[in-house]
């Protein structure tokens, strides 16, 4: 089953380029089910790039995906057309006063590790969100900085600023192959990582989390919290081929110190294509949560968040 997108957001014409079943609206209200109401809260600064690699992974499952894009009430945007955010997103008190409910959301990373939470000029909006997914949400992903944000204000897990940032594609270890969450996973894989924070992982046992992947380089990466029904990865696994030669580059041309990212080029030689290894984990992942999602969800979406 395809993901239901507007036929003039960018991802419905890149996606349908890759063989991705989409969907326009007009064309899914004549079926006669009820998709799987998915969020994006997108904190990034690519808002489409952001977009294309989520759709992407999310629209891949046997299930019909209604995507929302949600951004922060009043940041605005600085690399995103304003047309594309007026167009295509929702502002969070909108969502939030219509009182909707959403079977899934996926809250994206922002660079803007260097700050403390609390300097974060959307912080309290953004905490706000969080309490809100416990009865408005049956599931909720964060990724990179969102997933740290998450488990900072559910389990008070701090960050650490690292001496030189983590950039490459790195190896990993699963660590519950009969969660399912990783079902059809190898025992060790290759993520891409970019981030200048870490979360430590005697802090994750300690608040009785327990870590699905870890990496002896890297640390924790994925960590579920089941009494928030809730993901939380600091890596990415949606990334592109291209995304780290993209940081790499951008940071090559402004002066940036960088090293290059660490066995993502063939022979770490940065003339050479990088070669995507992670791909398949990728959907594995994402496309194991939608199940999850699937199989826990209440049918009438007004019943979510009123049991544990």
């Amino acid at each position: 089953m395809p993901i239901k997108l507007p036929s003039d957001l960018p991802a419905f014409d890149v996606l349908t380029r890759e063989g991705v079943m989409v969907m326009a609206e007009e064309h899914a209200a004549r079926q006669d089910i009820r998709p799987l109401r998915i969020g994006l809260l997108n904190l990034m600064p690519k808002k489409i790039q952001t977009e294309n690699q989520f759709c992407r992974l999310i629209g891949a499952t046997p299930l019909q995906i209604e995507l929302s894009l949600i951004r922060m009430t009043e940041h605005q945007a600085k690399n995103t057309a304003a047309e594309h955010m007026e167009n295509f997103y929702r502002p969070f008190s909108d969502v939030a006063d219509s009182g909707e409910k959403f079977d899934g959301l996926i809250i994206t990373g922002a660079p803007i590790e260097h700050l403390p939470f609390e300097e974060v000029t959307y912080w309290d909006e953004l905490t706000q969100v969080f309490d809100w997914t416990q009865t408005h949400v049956q599931s909720t992903f964060g990724v990179c900085w969102g997933g740290m944000a998450m488990i900072n204000h559910f389990h008070g897990v701090q960050k650490h600023l690292l001496d030189a940032k983590a950039f490459g594609a790195v190896r990993h270890q699963n660590l519950a192959p009969a969660s399912p969450y990783l079902r059809g996973f190898s025992d060790d894989m290759v993520i891409p990582v970019s981030r200048w924070t870490e979360i430590h992982r005697d802090e994750v046992i300690a608040a009785g989390l327990p870590i699905l992947i870890d990496s002896t380089e890297t640390g924790p990466c994925l960590i579920e919290d089941p009494s928030h029904r809730a993901l939380y990865i600091f890596n990415h696994l949606e990334y592109d081929s291209g995304t780290l030669k993209e940081e790499y580059d951008r940071d090559i041309e402004s002066g940036t110190p960088i090293n290059v990212p660490a066995n993502y080029y063939p022979n770490d030689n940065p003339a050479l294509p990088p070669q995507n290894r992670w791909r398949s984990h990728a959907h594995l992942l994402y496309g194991n949560w939608i199940n999850e999602i699937y199989q826990s969800t209440p049918f009438e979406l007004s019943s979510i968040g009123t049991a544990r």
